[in-house]
């Protein structure tokens, strides 16, 4: 049966006028498929110059929250450098991006000094030797995953799969499944490969006496069994799962949430109400906690009003029925940002763009029934959509931008 249309609250109109005048807003953004195209290859991947400069107009009240990382070949602040060459420069005008990278391990400040707080030498040592690696490894099955294509062929396909990010290393899945395109069954073979040489480097960190330091990240999921993401197989018109992640316990969205409110507390009042410390790498790790934390350390006055914005939530029937599979790497975040604002009575607004109109594969918010993103029963509400993708959210956050200055 068809699922009927779902109504939002807010128009992108509406929403404006519903934050204009809000002078202790924080926006926390996710940043791939929000403000830039989602692309098979993330050094294709672009930033329209103005949506950097209305970043820096929202000064005290903006912070990205990404599983991508700021620094590295591939990470954002190459990106904002290519968007702003010939016209300023970033480290001298504060025009980096601030907020958290990694999950939540990497915080940037606008001019982009960047720390890893919580983060060992020898985790660092450790997630450095991890892309030559999976380089290898991949070489290695290539020639099954893709018979038909010659080792010239599949050279550059392997190497937009394997980013060197210094924190979060990765397999990005995308540029092979593009080359899969019809063969359900080989994209399926390629996620289970990809999956289990990374569990094969969690078994590598274990032997090492890091056995607690890392997770295994996947994008999209179907969110969690036994405390592991549970990977989304590729399906006729899907590809599921595009990226596995090998990330640093402690990188989740929901607890970095927290070090962002920490901080834009501490702008305003002078005094961090979690620590000076507080970071993800000590922070509780499951949802009702930090729920918890944040009720008995911060004072209701003194929370800002959340805008949480991301376009990677998931919600598909159990096997059988009788349930839903619920992920997403924004879900978490976005729910932890709705509830805050139900126990410290803020008007906190969850903002869902519509990332299906990039290269990735992605359910699409066209028809309005959120089929693939929610379920009648989720309760993780969404306040606002942006059916228009990042080009429609970067007119809205020029016109909040605008509109925040007029104000200030």
């Amino acid at each position: 049966m068809d699922r009927p249309m779902r109504s939002v609250p807010f128009t992108a109109d509406g929403l404006l006028e519903d934050l204009s005048g809000s002078e202790d807003l924080l926006i926390v953004q996710d940043l791939d498929g929000v403000c830039m195209e989602l692309v098979h290859d993330p050094r294709r991947r672009r930033l329209d110059p103005a949506y950097v400069l209305a970043a820096r107009r929202l000064e005290g009240h903006f912070a990205v929250l990404t599983n991508g990382e700021h620094e590295g070949s591939r990470g954002v602040n190459r990106l904002v450098e290519k968007a702003l060459a010939g016209r300023a420069d970033p480290a001298r005008e504060g025009l980096y991006l601030p907020g958290l990278a990694a999950g939540g391990v990497q915080l940037q400040d606008r001019y982009g000094t960047v720390s890893h707080p919580g983060v060992s030498p020898a985790e660092l040592a450790f997630l450095a030797a991890v892309p030559p690696r999976l380089a290898g490894q991949l070489r290695l099955h290539a020639p099954v995953l893709l018979p038909t294509l010659t080792a010239e062929e599949r050279q550059p396909l392997l190497e937009a799969a394997v980013l060197d990010n210094p924190l979060s290393p990765s397999l990005n899945l995308n540029p092979l499944l593009q080359a899969m395109a019809g063969d359900v069954g080989r994209q399926q073979d390629l996620q289970v490969l990809a999956l289990g040489l990374m569990q094969d480097l969690l078994g590598e960190a274990a032997a090492a006496g890091l056995q607690e330091s890392f997770f295994l990240h996947l994008a999209p999921n179907l969110g969690r069994l036994d405390g592991r993401e549970r990977l989304k197989p590729a399906e006729a018109g899907a590809t599921g799962t595009t990226d596995v992640q090998l990330m640093l316990r402690g990188s989740l969205k929901e607890v970095g949430l927290l070090v962002l409110i920490n901080q834009a507390i501490a702008r305003r009042s002078g005094s961090p109400p979690l620590g000076e410390s507080f970071n993800v790498r000590t922070a509780p790790h499951d949802h009702p906690s930090l729920l918890a934390l944040a009720r008995s350390a911060i004072d209701p006055a003194l929370m800002p009003r959340l805008v949480g914005v991301g376009d990677t939530i998931t919600s598909v029937p159990e096997p059988g029925g009788g349930g839903w599979m619920r992920g997403g790497s924004d879900r978490g975040f976005l729910t932890l940002l709705q509830e805050l604002g139900e126990v410290f009575g803020t008007a906190n607004r969850v903002v869902l763009v519509d990332s299906s109109g990039g290269e990735v594969d992605r359910p699409s918010l066209a028809d309005g029934t959120f089929e693939g993103l929610s379920d009648p029963e989720d309760p993780l509400r969404i306040d606002a959509t942006l059916p228009g993708g990042p080009q429609a959210y970067i007119r809205f956050f020029r016109d909040l931008a605008e509109g925040h200055g007029r104000d200030g």
